[in-house]
């Protein structure tokens, strides 16, 4: 496209970046963070776990593949709005189904590009995350600013029951050899396909469903998702998850499904200053002593020192780059749990043992 119209990214302690539109014009708000995967953009956009965000990315090319029906982790676009260097109007992969631009036009959704994000991911590195807004129909800073001050705080904000499920749902072969039930927290696709791949009918609940609901049902096991917002505030799920652990089943939660362990645990959570988000993030399973390399996506983490403190949590795995808390298990319950992404779509599938290490504990336990 030529004549792209200018556009603006202010965010909220004033720093200015200009870029241009990519045709896809509108005005734009959220937490914005950045990730560092050069591959899975379709997956990342569409990953409910980043509702409510705009989203930084850092490889150069975006859109250069197109998009694939096969490639979503949910029912559309759940990103507030895209910033790229290059946004690229045309696909060439010979199987995808339409470009990114039609896929963002069918999803109402803003991108800009030529944006330095380079210089902006280094501001974010340094400052830590914090609002923004992106717009291409009003450049006047005045304008954006008092729009900005509009927009709530992740810290403190609830996510999960505006992209979880409203219904439970079922997937997966009725007469398979285990019963899963899901707490629908922001649940990715794949997830749902790593669990069926292995011998499992999934019923998928809302995120409000009480332990007695999912028990009902006489699952195998639980599983609790990914999810957006802030884990702090949603104590009522934790109060559930409690009972879902004290059940003595087998329990795998993942991201927001793994601070929900953490909470009915007794730790504590805490707001990163920028937070883990891509596919090259370095773990150390302290168990066996493997490294792995990670896909990850979250803003909020466990407290090390909490678990530390914990006379029934154990420490499973950690981060490298950093030090905090990628993984624990109850030393009293049949519950383990992970924040980081195990089914990790497109890649990578370093961890994808640990579905087998829920398989796993749902056989011994039915044994």
């Amino acid at each position: 496209m030529t004549n792209l119209k200018p556009a603006i990214l202010l965010l909220a302690d004033g720093t200015v970046f200009h870029g241009r539109s990519t045709g896809l014009d509108g005005t734009a708000w959220g937490e914005i963070c950045f990730n560092t995967g050069m591959t899975g953009y379709q997956e990342i956009f569409t990953d409910p776990s980043y509702f409510g965000q705009l989203m930084v990315a850092t490889t150069p090319h975006i859109g250069n593949y197109g998009v694939h029906p096969d490639e979503v982790e949910s029912d559309g676009i759940k990103i507030a709005g895209l910033v790229c260097k290059n946004f690229s109007q045309y696909q060439t992969r010979p199987s995808a189904h339409k470009s990114l631009f039609e896929y963002f036009q069918e999803n109402n959704k803003v991108a800009i590009s030529d944006v330095d994000t380079r210089a902006l991911v280094r501001h974010i590195r340094e400052k830590g995350a914090m609002n923004a807004i992106i717009s291409t129909e009003n450049t006047d800073l005045d304008f954006l600013k008092r729009e900005l001050d509009k927009a709530p705080s992740m810290d403190g904000l609830e996510l999960s029951s505006k992209v979880c499920t409203k219904e439970t749902f079922f997937a997966g072969n009725e007469n398979a050899e285990f019963k899963v039930a899901a707490l629908d927290l922001g649940i990715k696709k794949s997830i749902i396909s790593c669990l069926v791949e292995r011998g499992c009918y999934v019923k998928v609940f809302p995120s409000h469903a009480t332990f007695e609901e999912m028990n009902a049902w006489n699952p195998d096991g639980f599983f609790l998702s990914n999810g957006p917002g802030d884990p702090a505030v949603m104590q009522d799920v934790a109060k559930e998850v409690k009972k879902v652990i004290d059940s003595d089943k087998p329990v795998f939660g993942i991201c927001m499904g793994h601070q929900m362990v953490a909470l009915a645990s007794g730790l504590k959570t805490f707001k990163m200053h920028n937070g883990h988000r891509g596919i090259n993030h370095p773990v150390k399973n302290l168990i066996t002593g493997n490294g792995e390399i990670t896909s990850q996506n979250h803003g909020f983490a466990v407290t090390k020192e909490s678990v530390e403190e914990s006379d029934l949590v154990e420490l499973t795995h950690i981060h490298l780059n950093d030090n905090t808390v990628a993984g624990i298990r109850r030393k009293d319950k049949n519950c383990f749990s992970v924040q980081f992404h195990p089914e990790a779509s497109p890649g990578p599938h370093d961890s994808r043992y640990l579905f087998d290490d829920f398989i796993q504990n749902m056989k011994t336990n039915k044994a």
